[in-house]
């Protein structure tokens, strides 16, 4: 009886230093204070505004591309968004991107209209196109709707979940080679207008 007290005594011991070991998991952090764009830059001419508690991405007269980057670096992270597509609704979240005028570096989760693909992963002014999600996948996407896109980046490898559901998941040695901003895009051709909110990430 005194053998198995022991025995489960060392147990418990040993499960609470194993779990006090064990780094905690960052907390959620908002990037989007619902009132202005504190924390971010503004890349080209497009229109990026707050309205009602909502960041606005807007084109604007010259119909060119436009991003919105946090002014802080990431490099493993969990980001998360809320974005209602109005109009043409083509945009997408970049991360570990670098922008010069409105030409970026890094690499983009898309963000389109039904059928382009939202949650694949592109590289801009590089390999184009590096993975698209199933196309069964693309009715996660509730066009005209409030939708949460959710992003790992850890290491070489990268997720994106919609509303839930697992588009795609990649990995590749670029991803970890580089720290960067989480930027928002809004792509070129004009009538494109898209509302977020909830913008957040936690460091891994």
């Amino acid at each position: 009886m005194h053998r198995t007290f022991a025995l489960v005594l060392v147990l418990v011991c040993s499960s609470l230093f194993t779990f006090a070991d064990q780094p905690a998991k960052a907390k959620w952090k908002s990037l989007f204070n619902g009132k202005d764009l504190t924390g971010w830059k503004v890349y080209g001419t497009e229109k990026w505004y707050v309205e009602n508690g909502q960041l606005i991405c807007e084109s604007g007269p010259d119909k060119q591309y436009g991003y919105l980057a946090t002014e802080e670096q990431f490099k493993d992270f969990e980001v998360e968004a809320s974005f209602k597509q109005e109009a043409d609704g083509n945009s997408g979240i970049f991360f570990h991107s670098s922008i010069e005028g409105t030409k970026v570096s890094g690499w983009q989760v898309e963000v389109a209209p039904p059928n382009h693909a939202t949650g694949g992963i592109y590289e801009s002014y590089g390999r184009g196109w590096l993975i698209k999600p199933d196309p069964a996948k693309d009715k996660a996407l509730k066009m005209g709707e409030w939708n949460t896109m959710k992003i790992r980046v850890q290491g070489n490898t990268v997720t994106s979940w919609l509303n839930g559901k697992e588009m795609v998941t990649m990995t590749d040695p670029a991803f970890g080679s580089k720290t960067g901003s989480i930027a928002l895009q809004i792509h070129d051709g004009g009538g494109i207008k898209v509302r977020w909110k909830d913008i957040k990430v936690r460091t891994l």
